[in-house]
């Protein structure tokens, strides 16, 4: 199956990082590792080959790393870190993110985030040296961020394996197909958008860290898609009837700052006619049109008011749009620093659900992610000209598309982002009985705040967010309800059959479901960081994944290991604040 690639504005510069030859080795005889990626013309090999450097595929770099891997990692733009950087969403985190629940090396990306923002930039020296330094004081996460500054900070933190010797890191790269042989991928065959060479990566291992999981039918590992029916999950919340083109939303989000008299208000774009007007038809109905100040409630779905004012200013009750991504607050910084906010436009109003794009062909997947980029345009040109104001008016012309801050000529993100993708079929699945409230409640035989998530003896990490599955291609409304604070059980992260390739990103043994928990950043690092410690765990033991998963005394082995380096398997509950 050909690799689809998206046709976004990619940033100048070359797309390969180019081989020194004192770098290139041949394999030890004596040793199950390489010292260095072998080169033998448009071949490469190493332990581990990770198709895609989104979140996911740069945890598992650094974590397959940090224990003496060699590593290619892949990645479709000119940007590595996905959610992060190129897909423009500010971490969305929990409560307790500063202190637990999440790894030490995820936490150490954050205090690098801060520390950048202290060393460059102008903060107020009442705030610099606050450690929850928030750069956009955003009511959605603890640490909104440019997204530049994410991608800076990974940048360091792989830099040093690029130097020696250890990554190669392809951007600008897609796989057009694998090669198999029983249950291991021999290689993957990539190719360069720009230039358009073809390689060849062999490895002993391989991550699929792609956005919509493109390595699984590559490789004839076993997956499903969407929506299962309550007859299959018994989960609470699951649809009658399953429907595998059922997939949430995807957003192409942008960002934005705002100068008072003048006028940024861009062309007309060419679809604005029809989403101006557009009222979504879904199972249980929308607040009214989609570009409206208004949204389904995602818990009882009932209409709910929403506010805009690119001023900053509080809105009351009533949820100023505007300071809910901002990424930079001018307030935290030094007098005449910055002209104004900058916010990312991550909204309802530009979630685009008239299409499905998992599993489908290269032709419809543009067809949809280009209604999604005229959808943004037109919810930007409609905040531009006919957004109420609180004084009668409509517009705000002064709304100025920041593309700089995208890395792109348009100044929509460089790639989509996505909420849900191919599932591997796993040898365990996480459904709603393990992490959901009401329904682990009921198992449990207590009320809702005595419950607690399921207990899972193979847990190789922990996360927390609630189940928050937005508006689908198959017409339903949110699905948000609350789940548990979780783990992360190796099990999920093991294809049935398949022994050496692992998903690393939103391709995981999730439902469609329990997928709307698992897909949060912090939780698609602590991932793609154990599948990059569980590669070398393998190659000492030189077992098959799915053996050491049916030996228990083996599996502590491994949650030591890991444990020795930063991830928590367990919550403490003991020093958690419960609302």
């Amino acid at each position: 199956m050909k690799r689809r690639k998206f046709l976004g504005n990619l940033a100048a510069g070359s797309g390969l990082v180019v081989l020194n030859p004192i770098y290139a080795s041949h394999r030890k005889t004596n040793s199950k590792k390489f010292d260095n990626i072998i080169v033998e013309g448009r071949t490469l090999e190493a332990d581990l080959v990770i198709i895609g450097g989104g979140t996911g595929g740069c945890a598992t770099a650094l974590g397959a790393l940090r224990n003496g891997l060699t590593v290619i990692m892949t990645e479709e733009t000119d940007w590595i870190g996905g959610q992060l950087t190129q897909q423009g969403v500010p971490p969305d985190e929990h409560k307790w993110i500063n202190d637990f629940g999440a790894t030490a090396l995820y936490r150490e990306f954050r205090k690098k985030v801060r520390e950048y923002y202290r060393n460059n930039y102008p903060i107020k020296p009442e705030l610099a040296e606050n450690e929850r330094f928030n750069p956009g004081n955003a009511s959605v996460s603890e640490i909104s961020h440019e997204p530049k500054i994410s991608l800076r900070v990974l940048e360091t933190m792989i830099d040093p394996y690029i130097s020696a010797g250890k990554l190669v890191l392809l951007k600008e790269t897609v796989a057009l197909d694998a090669s198999t042989k029983g249950n291991r991928v021999q290689s993957v065959r990539v190719k360069n958008l720009r230039s358009g060479e073809i390689r060849n990566l062999k490895g002993t291992y391989f991550a699929d860290a792609t956005e919509l999981g493109d390595l699984l039918p590559m490789t004839g590992t076993e997956y499903v898609c969407g929506a299962e029916a309550k007859s299959d999950t018994g989960e609470l919340h699951a649809a009658e009837i399953a429907d595998p083109t059922n997939n949430q939303a995807f957003t192409v989000c942008f960002a934005m700052d705002y100068r008072p008299n003048e006028d940024w208000t861009i062309d007309k774009p060419e679809e604005y006619g029809f989403w101006r007007d557009y009222r979504p038809e879904m199972k249980k109905p929308w607040a009214g049109k989609l570009l409206e100040l208004n949204y389904s409630n995602p818990r009882t779905l009932q209409p709910k008011n929403l506010g805009f004012d690119p001023r900053g200013n509080s809105l009351g009750e009533v949820l100023n749009l505007w300071n809910y991504r901002r990424i930079l607050a001018k307030d935290n910084f030094k007098e005449g620093f910055l002209t104004g906010d900058i916010t990312l436009v991550n909204y309802p109003q530009n979630d685009y659900f008239l299409g499905n794009v998992v599993d489908v062909s290269d032709e419809e997947l543009k067809y949809h992610i280009d209604r999604a980029k005229q959808l943004s345009l037109s919810l930007l040109y409609w905040l531009q000209t006919e957004a109420p104001r609180a004084n009668g008016g409509k517009g705000w012309p002064g709304i100025r598309l920041r593309p700089d801050v995208m890395g792109t000529t348009d100044g929509l993100a460089k790639y989509p982002y996505i909420r849900e993708a191919r599932r591997i079929k796993p040898l365990f699945r996480i459904t709603e009985h393990h992490v959901g409230k009401a329904q682990r409640a009921s198992i449990q035989g207590v009320t809702e705040s005595e419950a607690r998530a399921k207990d899972f003896g193979d847990s190789v990490g922990i996360g927390y967010y609630h189940i928050d599955l937005h508006p689908s291609s198959g017409g339903d409304n949110y699905i948000d309800f609350a789940s548990l604070p979780f783990q992360i059980p190796l099990g999920a992260l093991i294809p049935q059959r398949m022994e050496n390739i692992f998903p690393v990103n939103k391709n995981i043994g999730t439902t469609h479901l329990t997928n709307g928990c698992y897909r949060l950043h912090p939780v698609e690092w602590s991932i793609g960081e154990a599948i990059g410690m569980f590669v070398p765990f393998l190659m000492e033991t030189g077992s098959s994944p799915q053996k050491v998963y049916k030996d228990a005394a083996e599996v502590r082995k491994f949650q030591s290991l890991i444990r020795n380096q930063g991830v928590d398997t367990h919550w403490p509950y003991e020093k958690m604040k419960w609302d």
